[in-house]
């Protein structure tokens, strides 16, 4: 992987991430505190619909960045040589490790995020400070393991559907799609990952919004989608899934639309 092509991808990742997650941060608070153990209305209702959005706007680029840099590294690594009928399989693989490397940026900025969402009175800077105050470096980490067994699921369904998907459109039409064309596809693909993962993601926001010392704050992932279900049975563990499908398939068009259209514009 040539030096420029890293550089492109690195950047085109990251304002693919900026632009996806302030565009769609509403969307985002609202699937949350549906998601939140407390109830809608007790985690802020539809105030402050903006309440963490600088935890976002920091963590988004770097965290973009990351997934897209090693995404296409790996995918780098293992074209080479490979045959063609085991791309879907290089695909998964190339997401798995670009989750995985992403979410270490991720997740401390989701933390504080969703925190913040579910307490739009608290200003994001002193959500940051008490969780360091009570949990240290730890806190910021609290839902690592049930983030990446949500995001690998979903990044196995998303990526390799989309470049399927675009490599469908481009046989059908006989030339490579356009980049509204991959924006498409993307929106299709997320839509489909956000619904199969909706449980993994309630289990990943009940541990980052359990209080400290708590059950769900030790982050087993089975307990927490044990708890939801004994609980709430499984409207339970799809609570949010339809803000979920429409911000991630509204932020699947707009985050690998604008990542195709600008690594085409930087190449």
């Amino acid at each position: 992987m040539e030096r420029r092509e890293f550089l492109v991808s690195l950047t085109a990742g990251g304002i693919a991430g900026v632009c996806v997650d302030l565009i769609l941060f509403p969307l985002d608070t609202l699937k949350t505190r549906l998601q939140s153990p407390q109830g809608f209305k007790k985690a802020g209702g539809f105030r402050g619909i903006y309440a963490g959005v600088p935890s976002a706007a920091v963590g988004s680029f770097p965290n973009a960045a990351a997934f897209f840099v090693t995404y296409e590294y790996v995918k780098f690594l293992l074209h080479s040589g490979s045959s063609p009928y085991l791309a879907p399989v290089t695909h998964m693989l190339a997401a798995s490790f670009g989750e995985v490397v992403a979410c270490l940026i991720r997740v401390p900025s989701e933390v504080i995020k969703q925190r913040a969402q579910v307490s739009p009175s608290s200003s994001t800077f002193r959500i940051l400070s008490n969780t360091l105050y009570e949990e240290g470096i730890q806190g910021l980490y609290r839902g690592y393991k049930s983030t990446v067994l949500r995001e690998i699921p979903f990044s196995l369904v998303q990526f390799p559907l989309w470049e399927f998907l675009k490599t469908f459109w481009t046989w059908k039409q006989a030339h490579v799609v356009d980049s509204w064309q991959s924006a498409v596809c993307g929106a299709f693909a997320g839509g489909v990952a956000a619904a199969v993962t909706t449980p993994l993601d309630v289990a990943k926001t009940r541990i980052m919004l359990a209080k400290a010392g708590s059950h769900h704050a030790r982050g087993n992932v089975l307990s927490a989608l044990h708890s939801v279900w004994r609980t709430q049975g499984i409207s339970g563990l799809f609570s949010g899934v339809v803000p979920r499908i429409t911000a991630i398939s509204l932020g699947g068009f707009i985050f690998l639309g604008t990542y195709d259209k600008t690594r085409r514009v930087l190449l």
